[in-house]
C-alpha cells in the first residue's frame, strides 16, 4: 500500500478542516480528491506530504508513519502545493539544480537528471529562460517537474491545472496521465472531467468528511438508483395508459410528447414499454435511458 490515511481530523481555530479521514491508495494508482472549493482537499494533501500537522489520526507511507523530520520518507513524495511557489528571478535548470541538490543527488548524475526531467515535462523550448518570463501552463510543468526530479514514488499535485487555458489544461492532463503510468498519483481537484480524463479512482470530499470512494463507473452506477427513461410519441399519451402500467412510478410530461418515465425495476423497463406502446396503438419514436453523469452525482453529493 503506498499511502494510508487513518482518521484524521483538523482544525483551524474552530473550524473542522478534516473530519475523521480514513482512505488508502495502491500503488500505481491515479485518484482523483475530488471536492469544492473548501472542502478539505489541500488541508489532506499538506498532512500527508507531512507539510501540516493533524490534529488526530495518522498517515502511512509504505508502512511507515508520516514524520516530516524523516527526510528519507519524504523523498518517497514528489508535491507541487496549489500555488506552485517558484523562484521567478531563476532559470529554469538553475532552479532544478538547486532543488536536486536538496535531495542531495550526486551533481553529475543530477545533470542528466533535470535534461531528462526538462523532455520529460515538455518544456525543452523555454528552458533557457527565466521562470518569471513563462507562461502559467510552463510554471505547472516547472512545478511538475520539481515534484519528480527527487525520484519520488508517490506525485501529489493539488490543483494542477488551476488558471490555465483550455489547451494548457490538455498539456498538462496528458502530463500527468504520462507519470501515472509509473507513479502513484494523488490529484486533488474541483473539476469532474479532470478526475473523469486522468484517474483511475475518486475519492469526494465534501466540509471535511468523504461522500463517496471508489471508480468512477462504480460510484456512477452506485448512486444511480432506479431507472428514468425518455420516450417521444407521435401524438399525446392519455395518462389511464401509464398508469395501469405496474412498472412505472411516475411519468413527467416535457412537451412536444415527450414524457420522462421513472421506475424502481430492477429489470430494464425499456422492452416493456415498447410493448406498451403497441397494445395501445402507439407509435414510438424515440425511447432513450438517462443516466446521471459525475458531474450531476457530484453535485448531489456536495449540496
Amino acid at each position: 500500500m503506498s499511502i494510508k490515511v487513518n482518521a484524521i481530523s483538523k482544525y483551524f481555530g474552530s473550524q473542522k478542516a478534516l473530519d475523521n479521514v480514513s482512505f488508502e491508495i495502491a500503488e500505481g494508482e491515479v485518484v482523483g480528491f475530488l471536492g469544492p472549493n473548501g472542502a478539505g482537499k489541500s488541508t489532506m494533501m499538506k498532512i500527508a506530504t507531512g507539510y501540516v500537522h493533524a490534529d488526530s489520526g495518522s498517515v502511512e507511507i509504505y508502512g511507515n508513519m508520516m514524520n516530516p523530520e524523516n527526510i528519507e520518507l519524504r523523498r518517497l513524495i514528489g508535491y507541487l502545493p496549489e500555488h506552485n511557489p517558484l523562484y521567478t528571478e531563476m532559470y529554469i535548470r538553475e532552479y532544478l539544480m538547486m532543488v536536486g541538490m536538496q535531495y542531495k543527488l550526486d551533481k553529475t548524475r543530477l545533470s542528466r537528471k533535470i535534461e531528462e526531467i526538462i523532455d520529460i515535462t515538455g518544456i525543452t523550448s523555454e528552458s533557457h529562460k527565466k521562470i518569471g518570463s513563462l507562461s502559467k501552463g510552463y510554471r505547472q510543468r516547472v512545478g511538475i517537474a520539481q515534484a519528480i526530479i527527487g525520484e519520488p514514488r508517490v506525485i501529489i499535485l493539488d490543483e494542477p491545472t488551476t488558471g490555465l487555458d483550455p489547451n494548457q489544461i490538455v498539456d498538462i492532463r496528458n502530463l500527468i496521465r504520462e507519470l501515472g503510468k509509473s507513479h502513484t498519483v494523488i490529484l486533488s481537484t474541483h473539476i469532474m472531467q479532470e478526475v473523469e480524463a486522468i484517474c483511475d479512482r475518486v475519492i469526494i470530499i465534501d466540509h471535511g468528511a468523504i461522500k463517496a470512494d471508489g471508480r468512477v463507473e462504480d460510484i456512477a452506477s452506485r448512486f444511480n438508483s432506479g431507472q428514468r427513461i425518455k420516450v417521444q410519441y407521435t401524438n399525446p399519451v392519455p395518462s389511464n395508459i401509464f398508469n395501469k402500467a405496474d412498472f412505472i412510478d411516475r411519468v413527467t410530461e416535457q412537451g412536444d410528447n415527450i414524457y420522462i418515465i421513472e421506475s424502481s425495476f430492477s429489470e430494464d423497463i425499456r422492452p416493456l414499454l415498447f410493448k406498451n406502446a403497441v397494445d395501445n396503438n402507439l407509435i414510438m419514436v424515440n425511447l432513450s435511458k438517462i443516466t446521471d453523469d459525475m458531474e450531476s452525482l457530484f453535485h448531489k453529493l456536495t449540496v
